[in-house]
């Protein structure tokens, strides 16, 4: 006996999806611990030295008798080099922006210029044909 037999396709090939679950980052801090408002040092310990600042040097002004502190090397050369950066950018910038400001606000006084001609022009146009009606 002759049984037919079907010839059926190769099944399709699908690759298997590895899914990893999420994971969150759980916020963390570190505890800050805050002393007792009456803590005082034990009585077995001894305090601690510190040492004195030297004086900041100081100016004497001798017609009106006043002590101007001068302050630190570092902080006059910030202050300065902070000072002509400042002058310099301004100066610049100023030179170079000064025609550009110029050409678009003559362009945009045109712009508003015809917008004004144009809306007088709506207004007489109105007019007339409420005059005529």
């Amino acid at each position: 006996m002759d049984i037919p037999r079907a010839t059926l396709p190769k099944a399709l090939d699908i690759p298997q999806i590895y899914f990893k679950p999420p994971t969150a980052d759980v916020p963390a801090y570190k505890p800050m611990i805050v002393p007792p408002a009456d803590l005082e040092r034990p009585e077995e310990t001894e305090a601690e030295e510190t040492t004195e600042e030297p004086e900041a040097p100081t100016l004497k002004i001798p017609v009106i008798d006043i002590e101007m502190p001068i302050p630190e090397t570092a902080v006059v050369v910030t202050a300065v080099t902070t000072a002509v950066i400042a002058v310099t950018t301004t100066t610049v910038t100023q030179s170079l922006f000064e025609p550009i400001k110029k050409k678009v606000q003559k362009q945009l006084q045109a712009k508003v210029n015809a917008w004004k001609e144009q809306r007088q022009k709506k207004k007489k146009d109105s007019l007339e044909k409420s005059k005529t009606e």
